[in-house]
């Protein structure tokens, strides 16, 4: 009798690998059904990852789109499951255990039935608690090995892994093939070891696409004996995404598996409305170049999931660096000049990083590293002149081990800035939470929600989370939208720049905000304030700090530091403000002795690279 395989639709991972946001619960809804009467899907993976936080970003309720999108899937039978970060749940940065804690429960209440749970650093210290919590709740717990290619990730690597994860209480193994870079041959003696270790376990091959290998790894893995194999549909299929549900299908038909009949006028169905979600507002954060295919990610090995923040990050950047190219006389970069130049120096850099498994949020981090040090080499400065913290936490050994060893470059570095190594567990540094965010609440008039759903969403996302309730996500990502698709010229992912202020009435929940948004001859946004605006006094001005890189301004970044004011004293190498760029905390320190001038950003204000930030005299 032929071999059944489950298929699974990642429908939360194929959006967020092609572009910033997912859709609202009211799209969610109305696509569920074809996608229940397809009649070929065990699995459909529903949230987890950045979804939580994406609604939060454009001011919408996580809670209510978790609930509502899985409820169909629940009454059909249909298996839903979620990803999350281990010892980071569902942020770039560490989480409390109580708040990890209260995640699983509350996930398998709101209708989640598996959590695919991974380390980015493949430590399997950070998934224990993940186990445990996960079966505590009522969760399948599934732990993920992060797949990637260097000379200590092999096969028998990523075999030593997944029995230790097993002797933990996992119920599952995913194959977690991110970035595509998995050679085919290897997935199937993986998942062969897999199952002779437990023949029993059941296994899942989630492969991207990227450089081409997912459908040939999809049918080694199936071959070697895997359980489900994780696809896409069109019109998010293959590019950065997964290989697509009609290619994947027949390849494993006509191999002898077994596998449902699809209902093709579904199929159309979901794939009309996946369209539509696209032309509404989707499409406008989808690089076009994210739907193409590209081997030249064999080398750096970056993962699809985080291809559309690339392009974007690699596109604001470019604009700064030329900027400052034209001012210093020196001839453009195009955008393909950087990337390429983006992707050599992840080559150069990653073992130096101790070969972190390159998947949110290390990734991240590996690629911001190098698209910094590509931008300060090109300014004629040192490779690691700016580092941020949450590099160093990972290089330190707060979020766990890295694989390899650090370049004596990094140690150097290190023990120059007094900064120490952490040898224990990074749990241990996360003190609970959970009761402090309950009292802010009670203080602030907040409801904690259905089964403490609100309090979780605080505590996991702070920031966002009070964006979402002040309205300000909301008024922000409407004149956002309002600003690209005043630049488009065709539609969704085309753009031309625009060149008149606009002004934006824009109304939440009752609350209304007005927006002005100018936009700069490349497209920018400027929302500074004006000189009359912003803090001066009356003397003369020695010295400007300027921005290091394109980002979000942040005056101070943890409870009680309080923000530098006009007349304050600062040193060479103190800290002045934060940039937020590119998902990381950057400090921007002076680079000289002096008292504050003027002081010309404010909290939340979007800066360029080479912008005045302040003037020191």
């Amino acid at each position: 009798m032929a071999k059944e395989i489950g298929l699974g639709l990642v429908y939360r991972d194929m959006w967020q690998s092609s572009g910033k946001y997912v859709p609202r619960v009211d799209q969610l809804i109305r696509v569920a059904e074809p996608i229940v009467e397809m009649g070929c899907f065990r699995r459909v993976e529903t949230n987890g990852g950045g979804f939580e936080q994406i609604n939060l970003l454009y001011g919408e309720n996580p809670n209510r789109s978790v609930r509502d999108w899985t409820q169909p899937f629940n009454e059909a039978g249909i298996q839903t499951h979620m990803l999350e970060r281990g010892l980071n749940g569902l942020r770039m940065y560490p989480v409390p255990r109580d708040v990890r804690r209260l995640m699983f429960k509350l996930k398998k209440l709101q209708g989640t039935d598996i959590s695919r749970s991974f380390d980015g650093l493949n430590d399997t210290r950070n998934l224990k608690l993940s186990i445990d919590y996960a079966k505590e709740g009522g969760m399948i717990a599934q732990t993920a090995l992060c797949i990637t290619h260097s000379r200590l990730h092999t096969v028998d690597y990523y075999l030593r892994m997944a029995e230790e994860l097993m002797a933990m209480g996992a119920e599952e193994i995913c194959i977690k093939d991110m970035a595509g870079i998995g050679r085919p041959a290897s997935m199937g003696k993986l998942v062969a070891g897999i199952k002779a270790l437990n023949k029993d376990i059941p296994v899942t091959y989630h492969g991207h696409s990227g450089p081409g290998f997912s459908v040939a790894s999809s049918l080694e893995a199936a071959r070697a004996g895997a359980d489900f194999i994780d696809v896409g549909m069109e019109p998010l299929s293959f590019g950065t995404g997964h290989a697509d549900l009609l290619t994947v299908h027949e390849v494993l038909r006509d191999a002898g598996f077994s596998l449902p009949d699809i209902n093709m006028k579904a199929y159309m169905q979901a794939r009309s409305l996946t369209q539509e979600f696209i032309d509404d507002f989707l499409g406008y954060y989808i690089n076009a170049k994210n739907r193409l295919m590209n081997a030249l990610l064999i080398g750096p090995g970056l993962p699809g999931g985080m291809m559309g923040s690339l392009m974007s990050d690699l596109e604001n950047n470019l604009k700064g660096l030329n900027k400052w190219k034209e001012k210093n006389n020196q001839a453009p970069l195009t955008q393909d000049d950087l990337l390429i130049k983006l992707f050599e120096e992840v080559q150069e850099i990653w073992p130096k990083m101790g070969y972190p498994p390159l998947v949110t949020p290390y990734s991240q981090y590996v690629k911001n590293a190098a698209l910094v040090n590509v931008m300060q080499m090109e300014k004629g400065k040192d490779r690691w002149s700016l580092l941020d913290d949450n590099t160093w936490d990972m290089l330190l050994g707060k979020s766990g081990r890295v694989p390899g060893e650090l370049a004596p470059e990094l140690k150097k570095l290190a023990s120059a800035q007094e900064r120490s190594f952490f040898e224990g567990d990074p749990q241990d540094l996360q003190p609970d939470a959970l009761e402090d965010f309950r009292k802010k609440m009670e203080e602030l008039g907040w409801d904690t929600g259905q089964d403490d759903e609100e309090l979780f969403e605080y505590a996991m996302h702070p920031q966002q989370y009070e964006a979402y309730r002040s309205g300000k996500a909301k008024s922000d990502f409407e004149a956002d939208l309002a600003k690209r698709r005043a630049e488009s010229v065709t539609g969704p992912g085309v753009s031309a720049p625009a060149t008149k202020p606009t002004t934006l009435d824009v109304d939440v929940d009752g609350q209304k905000f007005r927006v002005s948004i100018s936009y700069s001859g490349d497209g920018g946004v400027s929302e500074k304030p004006s000189a009359a605006g912003s803090q001066a006094a009356s003397n003369g001005v020695s010295h400007e700090i300027i921005a290091p890189l394109e980002g979000k301004i942040f005056m101070t970044k943890d409870a009680g530091q309080k923000p530098l004011k006009v007349g304050d004293a600062v040193k060479k190498g103190d800290v002045v403000c934060y940039i937020e760029a590119m998902k990381v905390t950057n400090a921007v320190k002076s680079d000289t002795d002096g008292v504050v001038q003027e002081i010309l950003v404010r909290e939340g204000d979007d800066v360029y690279d080479d912008d005045v930030l302040f003037k020191l005299n």
